[in-house]
């Protein structure tokens, strides 16, 4: 996965620009005939996958937007998260405090029970998640303004997964790097419609 993300990151614009001059090296004879009204290319640019938002990828997600995330309590055991986590399909969890849903204390990830637990042979069953969670002053976070490619590149610099969304200090929802990566396919493959649009004189 994180290949595919890389390789996004370094031949995204790289097809783009091939095809932005492309667009330069046309005869410009021709030129006036092919457009209907005049778009230059960096207005084109502003609507591609560059301006792709957090809040956009939160918006496709539905009902992960709305806060209604997984999570549970510093409080709860281990074993009680990573039922959770296998029981919903996801690899981790936001942690709160008890009683205190909007506010974050850290996360837990399947890579927490494996390093933390598992390896040291300590039981889920009796360890708290508190005491195995990244807190969070030690949590990466985007907020909803974040470009998606900004996104990416956090969570592959840092090597995780999962990247909370923080508004006002307030959790609103969690992004994976799936998600992340399906925002960006879905977004560079529409652009390149755009760009063959331009070319054969849809704009």
């Amino acid at each position: 996965m994180q290949r595919a993300v890389q390789a996004f990151s370094v031949h995204g614009n790289t097809v783009k620009n091939a095809v932005l001059h492309r667009i330069r090296v046309l005869n410009p004879v021709t030129r006036p005939v092919m457009f209907s009204r005049s778009v230059s290319s960096a207005s084109m640019e502003e609507h591609g996958f560059e301006s792709t938002t957090i809040s956009d990828v939160l918006k496709a997600k539905g009902k992960a937007a709305d806060g209604s995330w997984l999570w549970c309590t510093t409080d709860d055991t281990v074993y009680d998260a990573v039922k959770s986590m296998t029981q919903h399909n996801v690899g981790a969890l936001v942690v709160v405090k008890p009683g205190e849903q909007k506010s974050i204390a850290g996360i837990i990830t399947e890579r927490d029970y494996l390093r933390k637990i598992i390896i040291h042979g300590r039981s889920s069953k009796s360890t708290k998640v508190g005491d195995i969670m990244t807190e969070e002053n030690k949590l990466i976070t985007v907020t909803p303004e974040t470009k998606v490619l900004q996104a990416m590149q956090l969570m592959t610099d840092n090597r995780i997964r999962h990247i909370p969304v923080i508004n006002d200090k307030e959790m609103i929802g969690m992004v994976s790097i799936g998600d992340v990566v399906r925002a960006v396919v879905s977004e560079h493959r529409a652009e390149l419609d755009r760009l063959n649009a331009f070319i054969q004189g849809g704009y």
